[in-house]
Parts: structure tokens; C-alpha cells; sequence
């Protein structure tokens, strides 16, 4: 029981996740009278946002990534588990795990989300996704492996597919990752590939929504698509994803687009923990939860971030599934336990919008701040890199970061091209064994995969 974890007069509070959400919540409580235990299936923090410039060579995965016993070294309120959580005993305030059961006071579930494939299976099987650092590194592998057999075969229709991208999903990180891969083919691709045509290439940008950036404003969706157009990616908007078998991604029954590059950011689901009552587990396995960000019907279990769902009148839908929200509610929580402790009300989680920002390449970048203030172009392209670079966790982290980007800049290369571990897409039909755990292992932190809900609608 608690796998050696200290028991003290103070109250537990275990975080489940290290994330935005759970890392501030947890720094947050460094001088609270409290014991604060973290637990991951990894042992790093993941900078979420730019992952698809480590799919993209643009950065290495440890540039976004940042141990998480240094983030906290010095806190002596302080804990860290490595393992999976498999469910929660709330009748017994007991967290179960695979490296043993942990007691809590208090349970704070910050999981994040799982990539929401709509119950597409053959999109689920093999496509790639970029929720992880393991998926970012499969893809970069994946997308160069590729470049390198079509310069092999003879066949133009094989070669078309390999050289061919499609991204499905209009939000932020399609739009982003559209954006690095047009870049690449302008300027990288051609110093390496120089026997391949890469005007063959071609990518494409499938969104279900008649607009890119959906929640974004109007400015901003017109003007993301104008820099996507410019930079030679095909929108396919109000087109949903049916099915992707034998290199062709379809987009009616009869309609497909030749590819072996699937890249799958269309939607997300919250990822739930085993053990809470089916009542709290929206269709999107997000958690439902009241204004203090407590479990309905659990007083003293929380969730946080991108799986908790509160639901205002503002709000129906729930809070969106971003990083400023994770970041809010974790502050106004970690206040909350103060409350708690000094036997005082707890306070309502209030949202405070500072705005959203999307980069589309070099130069062009959209920005929406409060107020109806909106802007783009040099001036966007340099607050997003202003924000993203604060944002990251630690100086090394930061200083190699700022390198790597003004390199870039200023040759226009992107010097990551390395396959280190080649990537196999395992056939789920011949191997499922071996194909389901490849997909487990590459899933994002902190929980097994959660089953889709069946639909058959793509959003973006």
C-alpha cells in the first residue's frame, strides 16, 4: 500500500498526470501544508503545442520535454510515481496502479485527452497522431521512410501515394502542421530528395467545418486559409473522412485522395479513469464536474484540464479543451485546497479569455485577443513565438528552443531529418496482439486508450 510514499499528519493530494494542468496545480501547492503526489506513465513534462515541429525536424523531442523530478527539485512537499493508473476506489479513497495501491485525502484527475478517432476504425488503425512525443517521432520516421521508398519504385501511382500528405482536421494543429510540411517541401525536401519530382507532392487539408480555426475569429479564419492557399495546400472544407484502406483516404464512397500519409487531428476525447460512476463520464469521456471543479457526487475527487467537462450557461458544451483553461482551472484549485484547508467556502472557477493564436508558417500567424482585437502576419508570427518560448518549461529547454528556431529561420532548413527508429505501421488484421500494443505504447500520458463513441462524423 501507497509503494513507500511517506505518511504524514497533512493531507494527500494526488494528481494523476503531469500535464499543464497537473504541473501548475502541483507547483502551486510547493508552500500549502499539504503532501502532493504526482503520478505519470512518463517521466517528463510534454510541451503539447509543439510536437508537430518534432514531427516536422524543426525541433528534437528533448526541447519540448522536461524531467519532471527536476521541474520540482527543491519542493519538499513533493512526490513522483512512475506508473499506470488503472482505476479509482473512491469508496476507499485508494488509487490503483501497476506498481500498487496509493491512498489519497484528495484526488485531482489531470489526464489530459486521447486522440477521438469518431469510431473510424480503419483511420484509427492507420493513421498517424501527434498527441505524444512517441507519435511525433513515429511520424517523422513514418514521413521520410516514405520519401525514401518512392525513390525506389517505378510506380507512378505507388510514388504519388508516398509522396502525398493529408491532414484531417482544421484546428490549430492541422492548420500548424500543413503549414511546417508546405515549408519542408519548398525548401528542405529538394536539397534531399533532388531525384525526386516534388511537385508531386502534394497536401491536403480535409476539415468538416465549412472554415478552418473554427472557434478562431472570422478575420482569422479567412485569413489562415489565404496563407494555407499561398502555400500550396489543397483545402478540402465540409468534407468528412470516411475510411482510408490500400493508400487512398476516402471521402465519399466513391471519392479518395492517394496517400500513405494520414495525419489524424480532428478531434479528442477527455481521457477518463476506470472506477467513476458511468453518471460523471460524458459521451466524450470527459468528467463532469461543478463550478470548484469537483466530481459530481465525490467530494473530494477533481478533475482539471482537457477531461473535465463544466458545463455553465455560457459554456453548454463545457470549457474548450486548451491549455489556458488547464493552466486557470489548476490555480484557482490549488487556491480552493487553501480554502479547504482554513475551513472556508470554496470559490467558482471563472475564466478569464487571453486570447488563441494558430502559426501557419514563417511570417504568417493569427492571433485573437480580447476585445475583438485581431491581427497577423510578422507581427502574429512573433507573438506566437513569444508566447510558445515563455511557455516552455525550462531554461535549457527555452535557450535551445530560441537556437533552433532562428537557425531555421535564417537558412530555411530544418536539420532533424534522422530516421533513428524506424517506424513499421503493424496490420491489425495479421498481428493485432502486437499492433494493439504498438497502439497503446504510442498513445498519450497517463491512461490506457479509451474506446471511441461510434459516429460517423469528422470535426475539426
Amino acid at each position: 500500500m501507497d509503494t513507500n510514499l511517506p505518511r504524514t499528519s497533512q493531507p494527500r493530494i494526488v494528481i494523476i498526470g503531469c500535464g499543464f494542468a497537473g504541473l501548475r496545480l502541483a507547483k502551486d501547492l510547493a508552500d500549502a501544508p499539504v503532501q502532493v503526489v504526482v503520478i505519470d506513465r512518463n517521466n517528463y513534462h510534454n510541451f503539447q503545442p509543439l510536437l508537430y515541429q518534432v514531427a516536422t525536424g524543426a525541433l528534437e523531442a528533448d526541447s519540448i520535454a522536461y524531467p519532471i523530478r527536476k521541474i520540482f527539485a527543491g519542493q519538499p512537499n513533493f512526490f513522483y510515481r512512475m506508473a499506470d493508473v488503472q482505476r479509482v476506489d473512491a469508496g476507499r479513497n485508494t488509487l490503483v496502479t501497476n506498481i500498487g495501491e496509493i491512498g489519497y485525502d484528495h484526488l485531482v484527475l489531470a489526464t489530459g485527452s486521447l486522440t477521438n478517432f469518431f469510431g473510424l476504425d480503419s483511420i484509427e488503425q492507420n493513421a498517424m497522431q501527434i498527441k505524444s512525443i512517441p507519435n511525433a517521432l513515429n511520424l517523422r520516421s513514418y514521413l521520410f521512410q516514405n520519401f525514401e521508398k518512392a525513390l525506389l519504385t517505378d510506380d507512378p501511382a505507388q510514388r504519388q501515394a508516398l509522396l502525398n500528405v493529408v491532414v484531417v482536421g482544421g484546428g490549430p494543429t492541422g492548420v500548424e502542421i500543413c503549414g511546417s510540411l508546405a515549408e519542408m517541401r519548398k525548401d528542405v525536401l529538394p536539397q534531399d530528395y533532388p531525384e525526386l519530382d516534388l511537385k508531386q507532392m502534394e497536401i491536403y487539408l480535409i476539415e468538416s467545418g465549412a472554415e478552418v480555426l473554427g472557434p478562431m475569429s472570422k478575420d482569422s479564419q479567412v485569413q489562415a486559409k489565404k496563407y494555407l492557399e499561398d502555400m500550396g495546400i489543397h483545402l478540402r472544407l465540409n468534407t468528412h473522412a470516411q475510411r482510408f484502406e490500400a493508400g487512398k483516404l476516402y471521402y465519399s464512397e466513391t471519392e479518395f485522395i492517394r496517400t500513405e500519409n494520414l495525419i489524424w487531428a480532428a478531434g479528442v476525447n477527455g481521457a477518463a479513469v476506470e472506477g467513476l460512476p458511468e453518471t460523471v463520464v460524458a459521451r466524450n469521456k470527459r468528467i463532469n464536474v461543478d463550478t470548484q471543479n469537483r466530481v459530481l457526487g465525490l467530494a473530494n475527487v477533481y478533475a482539471i484540464g482537457d477531461v473535465a467537462n463544466l458545463a455553465t450557461d455560457e459554456m453548454p458544451r463545457g470549457y474548450p479543451m486548451l491549455a489556458p483553461v488547464a493552466i486557470q482551472q489548476a490555480e484557482q484549485l490549488a487556491d480552493n485546497f487553501r480554502h479547504l484547508l482554513r475551513g472556508e467556502p470554496l470559490k467558482p472557477f471563472k475564466y478569464v479569455n487571453k486570447g488563441s493564436m494558430a502559426i501557419v508558417g514563417r511570417n504568417r500567424a493569427v492571433v485573437d485577443l480580447p476585445g475583438n482585437t485581431q491581427f497577423g502576419g510578422f507581427f502574429g508570427w512573433l507573438t506566437w513565438l513569444f508566447v510558445h518560448l515563455m511557455t516552455l518549461v525550462g531554461f535549457r529547454n527555452k535557450v535551445v528552443t530560441l537556437i533552433s528556431w532562428g537557425i531555421s529561420y535564417f537558412s530555411s532548413d530544418k536539420a532533424l531529418r534522422l530516421i533513428i527508429r524506424p517506424y513499421k505501421r503493424y496490420d491489425f488484421k495479421e498481428d493485432k496482439g502486437l499492433a494493439t500494443a504498438m497502439h497503446n505504447a504510442a498513445t498519450p500520458e497517463y491512461h490506457p486508450p479509451v474506446p471511441a463513441p461510434n459516429a460517423a462524423v469528422v470535426g475539426g
